[in-house]
């Protein structure tokens, strides 16, 4: 496939969030949050996953048990943690977890979250195919989970947030109406592909995604609640008169931990209790409400 958009600046246009016009979200406010949840499956003996111990060597048995781990215990102490607070989540779901792990997605499907396709394993890379592997691995997980939940996924994250020259394109043509793979910006933007647009929705691929912190940073557990509870109170204050979306991405297998779950409790109280002042929802829901403003509210809409 050959397409006409080789750069960001060719797939979205510049835009300074202080010269954009104001809008507010569902409830009226000025704060959209939502916590991504990423659900995952690894192929024993692929690749060594996340090893902190020595080099790790074939058949990568320690990275395969600590994700593993985040299916039989880290999901469920999450799980329960946003059930006590009464709070939405959004399931970045590969597709081989409906096979691997079924009582895991079936706990959330009961809950009523949002589901987001997230490839069909965290052991392999859209980079790494060609367009033709693409295409059917998007198509499988597209098949996959409307035959589950009964209907396909409205958003896309890709595995290890990768995305070729093409899935744009492969996405749209897919159905798919938003994606969460370009961190740009705070507010959501129309994001332009062959087919038609798509909506760029805010995801913390860098900054409030507990992966590259505690694995790539090394920030430890109370560097990072601090973080989360820093962000949150700057973005309430400014979305006083800037619409933001403020999101958080967390790991079952390592969130899950229990001297972690400590530190996000502290965190999901904090924001509690200051429920008022936002907008508890999934990027799905972010994604429609952004849809429906009027025409030239978000920037890159070219709709006439």
């Amino acid at each position: 496939m050959t397409h006409k958009f080789d750069t960001g600046l060719d797939r979205y246009p510049f835009s300074a969030i202080v010269d954009r016009p104001g809008y507010r979200w569902k409830n009226g406010t000025g704060l959209a949050v939502y916590f991504a949840l990423n659900i995952e499956a690894f192929e024993f003996g692929r690749n060594p996953g996340n090893d902190f111990t020595s080099m790790p060597s074939a058949p990568y048995h320690r990275g395969y048990a600590y994700r593993d781990f985040g299916n039989r215990v880290g999901v469920w102490r999450i799980k329960q943690l946003f059930d006590e607070f009464n709070m939405p989540l959004a399931v970045l779901a590969n597709s081989s977890v409906y096979d691997a792990y079924p009582r895991v997605l079936d706990a959330f499907r009961e809950r009523g979250d949002e589901f987001v396709g997230h490839g069909r394993t965290n052991s392999e890379r859209q980079i790494d195919m060609d367009e033709a592997q693409e295409r059917h691995m998007i198509s499988q997980v597209v098949s996959n989970m409307r035959t589950a939940e009964g209907r396909a996924p409205a958003g896309w994250l890709g595995p290890f947030i990768s995305q070729s020259a093409r899935t744009p394109e492969l996405l749209k043509e897919q159905g798919f109406t938003y994606m969460l793979d370009w961190f740009f910006d705070e507010q959501p933007v129309w994001f332009r592909t062959d087919n038609g647009p798509i909506l760029a929705v805010p995801y913390p691929s860098m900054e409030l995604n507990d992966l590259p912190a505690y694995v790539n940073r090394g920030a430890s557990d109370s560097d990072f609640t601090r973080m989360l509870i820093d962000a949150f109170d700057e973005q309430l204050e400014q979305s006083k008169t800037t619409p933001l979306v403020y999101c958080v991405s967390l790991h079952t297998f390592l969130s899950g931990q229990p001297q972690r779950i400590r530190q996000l409790r502290t965190v999901l109280a904090h924001i509690q209790s200051k429920r008022d002042g936002v907008w508890f929802t999934t990027p799905g829901e972010i994604a429609g409400h952004v849809a429906a403003l009027p025409v030239g509210t978000v920037p890159g809409d070219e709709r006439s």
